[in-house]
């Protein structure tokens, strides 16, 4: 084939980084819109936040001639400057007997010892003294785990450096639920040969760990967990010896919750057992998780959504969404003609400081649109709640606001919603449909509450199927099948009817 020069004609989709940069902000949850916001200030010197109380710069910020103070700040920092240095020289003048007699006895100081180290009850905050149960600790520590918190009760107790160092191995080797990971011989084999240490000697001081708290620590199972937080218990605890009984023999009865075996095997009554299984579940199978070493994450909202005068009003919140100008005494500097290097980077970064904002504000008005349409479209969830909820999908909100389906995904991933039933991701507001026998559509959500609803006030003793609950709901003229009632059950976290099957 023989090279040849071809004129074609078409369209391609290019992307300019204006663009680039709105879609990026579009997608990002509120604390990464945070932080891409701190970056910014911290990498554009044009861009500053807008304070409460202060108002845009009308001037014009590419005229020139903004490089120098104002008169009034040149006579304020000569004034501060000649203050500053009056002192020195009257301190100079000054004989011993005036120096002596111009010292006050006391000297005054603005801050008191009580407003650093709080020492007394009475020096507490005003609302935390009168709550007994104020806890400095919970305001101030950053979390503990679970292997400090063991260590720390270990370098309480006096044992020998042997037996320090076959401790410290074992608490290495339990786990965040608190469980023992490892065997005593996997623990024995991890040792030096030379240190001539028996698996005799690992097991006591296994027992000496599972004495240190929270109880139940160490364990190498359920039932040896549930049995040493029974130990614990007062001697005259009632059901006592039953409640270790059953733990140490019949564990898997309970686990499958054949009741009429353990009353045949323990020789109790249904009454007796429900007594002994109350205290069993009143223990706690993971103790380590009372020891919480992460930080608690917080949502902060995007949208608030409260209810005046009968109508539901939908606003951003405005203390998650900080507001920028740009700086006008920075913007004054840019000069029009000028083409150095310095003025070049100063109107880039100027430009730069523009777009960003008119993302911010691209990104609040998209979301404030779709905000708006969803609480348009579930005022019965606001009103009534989730056996309201009406079926949503991505297509009805991108085609009511006129943006594409994509844009409205981007727009309800990691944003969330106040309300006043509580803060709700937006794609929460999203479900499928099913189709009643009246010819209308309900809404997957709604029909996870009618489960949830059914299964809340089930007979405990005769919990209710899942194909008796689609019967339940083919009486309301939902038409749902068993699998789909099962799917939306465990999607709520709602065990089989085996499983909840209790003692009354």
């Amino acid at each position: 084939m023989k090279p040849s020069l071809v004129l074609k004609m078409g369209q391609q989709l290019t992307m300019t980084p204006q663009l680039q940069q709105a879609i990026r902000l579009l997608q990002l949850s509120t604390l990464d819109l945070q932080q891409e916001i701190q970056e910014a200030l911290e990498s554009n010197p044009m861009l500053e936040r807008q304070e409460d109380g202060d108002d845009f710069d009308t001037s014009d910020p590419m005229a020139d001639g903004a490089e120098s103070a104002s008169p009034n700040e040149q006579q304020e920092a000569a004034h501060q400057e000649s203050s500053y240095q009056e002192p020195s020289q009257s301190i100079d003048n000054l004989e011993d007997g005036e120096w002596n007699e111009r010292i006050p006895n006391e000297l005054p100081v603005d801050t008191a010892w009580e407003d650093i180290y709080q020492t007394s009850a009475s020096s507490l905050p005003s609302s935390a003294s009168d709550d007994d149960e104020w806890d400095f600790t919970t305001r101030t520590s950053s979390g503990e785990s679970l292997q400090s918190h063991l260590l720390w009760q270990l370098n309480l107790a006096p044992m020998s450096d042997t037996d320090r160092l076959i401790a410290v191995t074992l608490i290495d080797c339990i786990n965040d639920q608190g469980y023992l990971e490892e065997s005593l011989e996997e623990v024995l084999e991890s040792f030096d040969p030379e240190l001539d240490i028996e698996l005799d000697e690992i097991e006591a001081v296994l027992h000496r760990i599972q004495q240190f708290e929270p109880a139940g620590i160490g364990a190498r199972d359920l039932s040896e967990c549930l049995l040493l937080q029974l130990r614990q218990l007062p001697a005259k605890t009632a059901w006592l010896e039953e409640a270790k009984r059953l733990v140490t023999d019949y564990l898997d009865l309970l686990g499958s919750r054949d009741y009429n075996q353990l009353m045949r095997r323990m020789k109790l009554k249904e009454d007796e057992l429900r007594l002994v299984i109350e205290l069993i579940q009143s223990l706690n199978p993971r103790p380590g998780s009372q020891i919480e070493s992460s930080e608690p994450e917080y949502i902060v909202p995007d949208v608030i959504v409260r209810k005046h005068n009968e109508r539901w009003l939908v606003e951003l919140n405005q203390d998650a969404m900080p507001r920028l100008r740009v700086n006008p005494q920075y913007a004054g500097f840019v000069k029009r003609a000028d083409s150095s290097a310095d003025n070049t980077f100063m109107r880039n970064q100027l430009q730069e400081a523009r777009w960003f904002i008119k993302s911010l504000q691209s990104r609040n008005e998209t979301l404030m649109k779709v905000a708006t349409q969803i609480v348009e479209h579930q005022r019965g969830f606001l009103d009534y709640g989730d056996e309201a909820m009406k079926p949503l999908v991505l297509h009805d909100i991108a085609e009511a606001v006129g943006m594409h389906e994509s844009t409205i995904s981007r727009v309800t991933t990691q944003k969330y919603m106040h309300t006043p039933r509580g803060i709700y991701e937006l794609k929460y507001f999203f479900s499928s449909h099913v189709s009643t026998s009246e010819g209308g559509e309900c809404s997957s959500t709604a029909i996870r509450a009618i489960i949830k609803k059914l299964v809340a006030a089930e007979n405990a003793k005769k919990p209710l199927s899942d194909s008796k609950i689609a019967g339940l709901l083919e009486e309301q003229g939902i038409q749902v099948a068993r699998r789909t009632v099962a799917k939306y059950r465990e999607s709520l976290g709602i065990a089989p009817s085996s499983e909840r099957k209790r003692l009354v």
